[in-house]
């Protein structure tokens, strides 16, 4: 992951304004999901700027909607539109789940979700 959970790694090869709705997502030990919806530039908690994903895992989650923060991504291959990251499906799995009426502007959920993240990178 990057050195902020919020961002995307600079060997990712992920570019500014990219829209990466519609992309699939690949864990470690197989497929998440597919992006709902991308947010990039969006206000995280403290009021930082913040990039994220929300991903539903209704293949596998009983539709649940997760955020993974752009930080998660290992690489993007712009010409499958998959979307690899470093986690496993478990730990997708144990994630917060997301609610967008809820949780897209809670300044007090991004932290959750950027505390749980930041410690799977140990």
């Amino acid at each position: 992951m990057s050195s902020t959970v919020w961002e995307y790694p600079a060997d990712s090869g992920y570019t500014a304004g990219t829209c990466l709705a519609g992309f699939k997502v690949e864990a470690t030990d197989g497929s998440v999901g597919k992006v709902e919806k991308h947010f990039e530039g969006a206000e995280g908690a403290g009021g930082t700027e913040a990039a994220y994903l929300v991903v539903n895992t209704s293949s596998w989650l009983f539709g649940k909607l997760c955020l993974l923060p752009a930080g998660a991504i290992r690489r993007l291959d712009m010409d499958e539109q998959r979307i690899h990251v470093d986690l496993t499906l478990e730990q997708v799995g144990h994630a917060p789940g997301f609610n967008e009426d809820k949780h897209l502007h809670d300044a007090e959920y991004h932290r959750i979700v950027g505390d749980y993240y930041r410690r799977l990178r140990g």
